[in-house]
């Protein structure tokens, strides 16, 4: 198959306006770790730890973006886009995480803005893409309520600095942050913990809350505040109940816990069921839910697979020494296709399935982006297995579509190879190729289907 033989829906699939981007975000790409400033994050401190990444691969220096971003912006406009998502490097701006406020690095987005502005490209900031400030770890991390304070400054800083931006969100897949982080450990800051993790889960959704207050108490017109989270249906590996249960403790860790407070302004009935024996709740506060669920202008969805689970016993018997992550489930991949990277399961009904999933779980949803969606490979040039997957999801969107979903854009991840956090530089999701010892970019077979698919040319009648 070649890229000119996938189909794609058609233009007529997607509403008037449809937001067509690709993603970043500032750690995967901008390098310059110890530039202008910018203080030292969680992902810089975790790097170095033996064996936390592979091949001891840090994000410096990444792809130079920092250096090399009028090159990414030609590229950008090159692909038709309408519309660029990247996150702002919280230690870029406030090296110690509060305080004194880094003027250069608040310069480097204020360019950024402004030659995307001049190319018609609209701007859609992310405020937090997981590097949160070292010194901010250092006294507690995400399981003190002080760092949703500090992060509430953050964004107010952030947001009084960048005019011209429309879109603004303030957390990316806070499951990332809290569980894969504080209790799987296999992200930054690589802890194993059963409350904590829990704290930091609740403490981000309160951060969320305290910025997009902040946000609005200055919003200029026009301006739209969301937040993004991953979303990864549970699917019971087989048709019994062991499984079905493990599927839905599955589904409360990825995604209900996040899901119940923003949207629909309670927290799952079942927490206290899978988390009672590892936390006293005790994080909670009166009038957190009402600040967490603050009315949406938009919620960033992002979708890559779905979590196939089983049932199976603690990793850890005593609840003492648990983990958030350790819920009694085992994962399981089953027989289909694969990307060629990771070996991720490829199930575009899933990103249909989330989207109509969410919309008749919580009326009055607000509008949805597709704040990212790839696949990761080796780094083929003709990189086909590419188009095919971005094709079949942009028809699982369209499906929803077709059901009466409110989806208002899509954004294809990435628009340039990057550092994948814990798995370092093998795994590539760009349209872009990018030798990492030359810095040397390349489009790929991808990048100028997408191009075609963007500006029209490339719609051709519905996926069958």
């Amino acid at each position: 198959m070649t890229a000119s033989e996938v189909r794609v829906p058609a233009a007529g699939s997607f509403p008037p306006g449809f937001l067509w981007g690709v993603a970043t975000s500032a750690y995967q790409i901008e390098g310059a770790v110890d530039a202008d400033g910018r203080g030292p994050s969680i992902w810089d401190t975790f790097a170095r730890v033996p064996g936390a990444v592979a091949a001891g691969e840090s994000g410096d220096p990444a792809c130079d973006h920092h250096r090399r971003w009028p090159e990414d912006v030609a590229l950008l406009a090159g692909l038709g886009v309408g519309a660029y998502r990247f996150s702002v490097a919280w230690p870029r701006v406030l090296p110690e995480g509060g305080g004194r406020v880094e003027r250069r690095g608040l310069d480097f987005y204020r360019r950024l803005v402004d030659a995307l502005r001049e190319r018609d490209i609209v701007p859609f900031v992310t405020l937090y893409h997981w590097d949160l400030p070292q010194a901010l770890e250092d006294r507690g991390g995400w399981r003190v309520r002080d760092t949703a304070e500090r992060f509430a400054d953050y964004a107010a800083t952030v947001h009084e600095a960048l005019d011209g931006v429309p879109y603004w969100t303030t957390l990316n897949e806070p499951y990332c942050s809290s569980i894969t982080g504080y209790a799987e450990g296999r992200h930054a800051p690589g802890a194993r913990e059963g409350h904590g993790a829990l704290a930091a889960a609740h403490h981000l959704l309160v951060g969320h809350g305290l910025a997009v207050a902040r946000l609005r108490e200055n919003a200029r017109p026009g301006e739209r505040v969301g937040v993004t989270l991953n979303m990864s249906p549970g699917v019971p590996a087989s048709p019994s109940p062991e499984d079905a249960a493990a599927a839905r403790r599955m589904d409360l860790m990825v995604n209900r816990q996040f899901t119940e407070p923003l949207l629909g302004g309670a927290y799952p009935a079942d927490m206290a069921e899978v988390y009672g024996e590892i936390t006293d709740f005790s994080f909670r506060r009166d009038g957190d839910l009402e600040l967490v669920s603050a009315p949406l202008d938009f919620l960033g969805v992002n979708y890559y697979y779905p979590i196939h689970a089983a049932a199976a016993p603690y990793a850890q018997p005593d609840p003492a020494l648990r983990s958030a992550y350790d819920i009694g489930v085992r994962t399981v991949m089953p027989d289909g296709p694969r990307t060629s990277g990771l070996g991720w399961r490829i199930e575009p009904r899933g990103l249909r399935d989330t989207l109509t999933g969410l919309a008749a779980r919580f009326p009055g949803l607000p509008p949805i982006l597709v704040t990212e969606n790839g696949y990761g490979d080796a780094g083929e040039l003709d990189d086909t297995g590419r188009v095919a997957y971005l094709a079949e999801h942009l028809a699982a969107v369209a499906d929803a579509v077709a059901e009466g979903v409110d989806v208002r854009g899509y954004f294809c991840w990435s628009l340039l190879d990057n550092y994948e956090w814990a798995r370092g530089y093998a795994a590539r999701f760009g349209l872009v190729h990018v030798d990492y010892a030359t810095q040397a970019r390349t489009p790929k077979t991808s990048y100028g289907w997408y191009r075609d698919v963007v500006t029209g040319r490339g719609a051709l009648p519905a996926v069958p």
